[in-house]
C-alpha cells in the first residue's frame, strides 16, 4: 500500500497557549449557574474550556505549515494582534505571528463568557470553515460521559456524535446535544406562555425549551404539594422548615444499659461564627431514654462537640447513655439485621436572614399511611467495597437508601413527570406543533430535576455545618454511610428544594447554543461497535483504569431516571441497572480479586477501542485523547509505575497511531478519586495523534536515540514554567518521548 498524502500539521502539533486553556479551566470549577455541569451529576468532567480549546486547534492548521489555505490565513490576518504585543513582534516571522494572533483570539474563546458570545464563537466557526476548506468533519466522542466534548464541538458548528455504554451519560448528552436543536427557536407550548406572548414571539435557541421546563416544573409542584404536602409542617413557630437531622440509632450491647444509642459524628448544627449552634444529648437514667436540647453560642468542650459520640474510624461509637464502646462490627451486625433505627436531633427552619435550629420530637414528623410504590427501587446495589460503603451496614437496597416520607416524596415527583409528559401532548397537540418529540423532551428535564431532587434527598444526605446547608448525597465518588442524615423539605426555598431543581435545569437548557446544527447520542460499547459515522475526527477522554466504576456508582441515578423516562427511551433503560460487565474498568472485585484478569479485561478493551477508532477516523485532522493519570499508581519492590499511563500508550500505539503532540493541562479536581485522601490526579495530558501509514519507514536504535537527544530537551522547555509541577514532570515527559518514537 503507498504511503498517504502528507497530512498538514495542526495547531495542537505545533503550539498552543496552555497557560490560559489552564486558567480558564480551573476558574470554570466555580461556575455554577447555566454551566453544563448542573444539569445532572457525571463524574470527571471535562472543563468546556480545554474541549473548547483541544477540538479549536485540532482543527486549525499551524500557520507556518506548508499548504495551508489561503483563505485560513486571510482570516488569521485580521484577527486583533495581541494586546499588549510581545516584545519581539517585530523581528518574528509572518507565521509567528500569525501564531501569536491565534494565540489571543484563543485565551478569549476560552473564556466562560464567550459560551454565549456568538461573535467570538461565530469568527470560530468561520475559522474552522477555512481552514477545512468548507468542509469541516463530524465529531465523535466514543466516552461521552457528561457531553462536554460534543456539546463544544457542536457549539463550534460541528455535528456531534457521542457515545456511550453507560445509560445515564447518553441521556446526558442527549439532553445538551441533540435534544435542544430539534427545538431550536420554537415558542413555548405552556398556555400561560402563549396567551401572554403570543405564538409569534420570538424565542433564541432553547429559551422556549427552558420556559417550558419552568412552568411543567411547577405545575409538577403544585400537584405534589396538593397529594404530599401535610408530609412536610411548619416548624414549631409556623416557620418554613428547611430541613429535619436525625441521627441513626442501635441497640447498646451492655445488658446494664440497652439504650438506643445515637450514632452521631458530630453535635455541631452550625459553625458559623456569631452563629453557631450544636445539640446536646439529654439521658433519662431511668429509662435510658436520649433526646437532644439544641444549645447556641460556643460550646464550653467544642472538641467533645465536634467528634459527637463517634470513638474512632469506621462504625466505632459510644453509648451516650452508659459510654460503653461497642466495636464495628456490632453496628455492622445491626445493620445487615435490618435493626438500625433513627432518633431525632434537630429540626432547621428559615429564620431572618439566617438559618434558625430548634429542638425536634419525633411526633412532630408525619409518617406516610401508604407505603409508596417502589417497583425498580428494591433492586440490589452492587457489592463494591471501593464505592459503595453504605452496603456494609446492610442499606444494600435502593430504597434502602431513603426514609419512608423521601420515598413517597420522590416517587410522587418521578410519577408526575409522565402526568406532565401528557400535559405537554395536549398543549403542543392544540400549538400544531410536533407534540410526541417535545414531550419527551420536556419529561426527560423534569426527570433530571427529580435526580437532582434524589441527590439531596436521600438517608446518605447530611447536613454541613460550616456552611449551613444540605451536603448532597454523592458528594464523593462514593455512597458513603452517613450516620447523622438530613431530611430536606422539597418544599422550601432552600438547598435540595424542587422549585430549585427546576431552576438548575432551565438555566441550563437557556444556555446551551443557539444552533440548529445536529446532535446524536447514542448507546454504545466502544471497544465492540462505535457509532456508524465515516471519517469522523474523534476526540475523546477514555476510561481510567481502575478509578471510578461508574456504573456502579450511576445505577443511583439510574433507578430513577428509568422509572420515569422508560416509556420515552424504552431501547435505552431496557435493563434494570447499567450494563456492568463490559465497562471498561480495571474493578479486581469484578474478578473475584484477580488483579491480573482485571488488568487483562481493561487493557484488551482498550486496545480494541482504539483499532476501531484508527479504521474510522479520517486523516485531515488529528484523532486527540485526554488522559488523567494519579502521581503513583503501583509500587513493585523498589519501582514506582503509572499503570493506567501505560496501558494507554502502549493502547495507542499497538492499535497504529504515531503520537504528534503531547499537552500537560491542570484540569482536574483533586477529588476525581474515588476516595478522599488518595492520590490525586495531578495533570491531563492531551495526545495528538495520526494513523501511521502502513509503508512507514523503520529505524534503528541508534537513529532513535540522536533523534531523542535531538528533540526531547526541546519539547521539555514548553513544559517549564507552563504550570506543570515538578511531580507532574516525569509523567509529562514521556509524551514528547513518545512522539520522538
Amino acid at each position: 500500500m503507498a504511503a498517504e498524502t502528507p497530512w498538514r500539521k495542526k495547531l495542537i502539533e505545533v503550539a498552543i497557549p496552555l497557560d490560559a486553556i489552564n486558567r480558564e479551566s480551573a476558574r470554570e470549577k466555580s461556575i455554577r449557574h447555566g454551566h453544563p455541569s448542573t444539569l445532572h451529576l457525571w463524574w470527571a468532567r471535562r472543563p468546556l474550556a480545554a474541549c473548547r480549546a483541544v477540538i479549536f486547534c485540532s482543527l486549525i492548521d499551524d500557520p507556518g505549515e506548508e499548504g495551508a489555505p489561503a483563505e485560513l490565513l486571510r482570516q488569521i490576518d485580521e484577527l486583533p494582534e495581541p494586546s499588549p504585543l510581545p516584545a519581539d513582534w517585530d523581528v518574528m516571522d509572518l507565521a509567528e505571528q500569525r501564531r501569536q494572533r491565534l494565540f489571543a483570539f484563543i485565551e478569549t474563546l476560552v473564556e466562560w463568557e464567550s459560551t454565549t458570545n456568538e461573535s467570538v464563537i461565530g469568527t470560530a466557526r468561520e475559522l474552522i470553515l477555512a481552514a477545512t476548506e468548507g468542509n469541516p468533519p463530524p465529531l465523535l466522542d466514543p466516552f461521552c460521559g457528561g457531553g462536554s466534548i460534543p456539546l463544544e464541538a457542536q457549539r463550534l458548528g460541528l455535528e456531534a456524535h457521542g457515545s456511550d455504554l453507560n445509560p445515564v451519560a447518553v441521556l446526558i448528552t442527549k439532553a445538551l446535544i441533540e435534544l435542544p436543536p430539534k427545538f431550536a427557536g420554537m415558542p413555548p407550548v405552556n398556555p400561560d406562555a402563549r396567551a401572554e406572548i403570543g405564538s409569534e414571539a420570538e424565542w433564541k435557541g432553547a429559551a422556549g425549551l427552558a420556559e417550558d421546563v419552568r412552568w411543567y416544573g411547577e405545575w409538577m409542584r403544585q400537584q405534589a404539594w396538593e397529594r404530599i404536602g401535610h408530609l412536610y409542617p411548619e416548624g414549631p413557630n409556623g416557620e418554613t422548615v428547611i430541613a429535619w437531622l436525625w441521627a441513626r440509632t442501635v441497640k447498646c450491647p451492655n445488658p446494664a444499659c440497652g439504650a438506643e444509642m445515637p450514632l452521631v459524628s458530630s453535635f455541631w448544627l452550625s459553625r458559623k461564627q456569631g452563629r453557631e449552634a450544636w445539640v446536646k444529648p439529654v439521658i433519662d437514667q431511668r429509662t435510658k431514654a436520649i433526646t437532644f436540647d439544641v444549645l447556641h453560642g460556643l460550646p464550653p468542650d467544642a472538641a467533645a462537640v465536634k467528634r459527637g459520640t463517634k470513638v474512632g474510624r469506621g462504625a466505632r461509637f459510644r453509648c451516650a447513655a452508659c459510654g460503653a464502646t461497642p466495636n464495628d462490627q456490632h453496628i455492622k451486625d445491626e445493620g445487615i439485621a435490618g435493626r438500625l433505627g433513627q432518633m431525632p436531633l434537630a429540626v432547621v427552619t428559615e429564620g431572618e436572614g439566617r438559618r434558625t435550629y430548634q429542638p425536634l420530637a419525633e411526633q412532630d414528623v408525619p409518617a406516610p399511611t401508604d407505603a409508596p410504590n417502589t417497583t425498580g427501587l428494591d433492586t440490589h446495589l452492587q457489592d463494591d467495597p471501593r464505592a459503595l460503603w453504605c452496603v456494609l451496614y446492610g442499606l444494600n437496597t435502593f430504597e434502602a437508601l431513603f426514609t419512608s416520607r423521601q420515598l413517597t416524596a420522590l416517587t410522587t415527583f418521578s410519577d408526575l413527570v409522565e402526568e406532565a409528559r401528557h400535559l405537554v401532548l395536549q398543549h403542543a397537540d392544540s400549538a400544531n406543533l410536533p407534540a410526541d418529540q417535545y414531550a419527551n423532551a420536556v419529561a426527560t428535564y423534569l426527570a433530571f430535576a427529580v435526580d437532582r431532587c434524589t441527590d439531596y434527598g436521600s438517608s446518605l444526605a447530611s447536613w454541613h455545618s460550616g456552611a449551613d446547608k444540605v451536603r448532597a448525597t454523592v458528594a464523593r465518588q462514593g455512597l458513603a454511610m452517613a450516620w447523622d442524615f438530613t431530611e430536606t423539605n422539597f418544599f422550601s426555598n432552600s438547598t435540595g428544594n424542587w422549585l430549585g431543581a427546576i431552576n438548575w435545569v432551565s438555566k441550563v437548557i437557556a444556555h446551551l447554543p443557539k444552533t440548529s446544527v445536529a446532535g446524536v447520542a447514542e448507546q454504545h460499547d466502544a471497544s465492540s461497535r462505535q457509532a456508524p459515522v465515516a471519517n469522523t475526527a474523534v476526540i475523546t477522554d477514555p476510561p481510567y483504569y481502575d478509578n471510578i466504576v461508574y456504573a456502579d456508582l450511576s445505577d443511583f441515578f439510574y433507578v430513577w431516571l428509568r422509572r420515569a423516562l422508560r416509556s420515552v427511551y424504552p431501547d435505552i433503560f431496557s435493563t434494570m441497572h447499567t450494563p456492568k460487565g463490559p465497562e471498561m474498568v480495571a474493578a479486581r472485585y469484578r474478578f473475584d480479586g484477580d488483579r491480573q484478569r482485571a488488568e487483562q479485561h481493561f487493557e484488551e478493551g482498550l486496545s480494541r477501542t482504539f483499532t476501531l477508532t484508527k479504521s474510522n477516523v479520517t486523516n485531515r485532522v488529528p484523532t486527540a485523547l485526554f488522559y488523567a493519570y494519579k502521581q503513583v499508581e503501583r509500587r513493585d519492590s523498589d519501582q514506582t509505575s503509572s499503570t493506567g499511563w501505560e496501558t494507554m500508550l502502549n493502547a495507542v500505539i499497538g492499535s497504529g497511531f504515531v503520537v504528534t503532540g503531547t499537552w500537560p493541562m491542570r484540569t482536574e479536581m483533586g477529588n476525581r478519586l474515588v476516595a478522599a485522601g488518595a492520590n490525586a490526579l495531578a495533570s491531563s495530558v492531551v495526545l495528538a495523534c495520526r494513523p501511521r501509514p502502513d509503508d512507514a519507514p523503520m529505524a534503528d536504535v541508534g537513529e532513535f536515540n540522536r533523534a531523542l537527544a535531538t528533540d526531547l530537551p526541546k519539547a521539555l522547555k514548553r513544559f517549564i514554567g507552563k504550570h506543570i509541577a515538578p511531580v507532574d514532570l516525569p509523567q509529562a515527559s514521556i509524551g514528547p518521548g513518545m512522539a520522538v518514537f
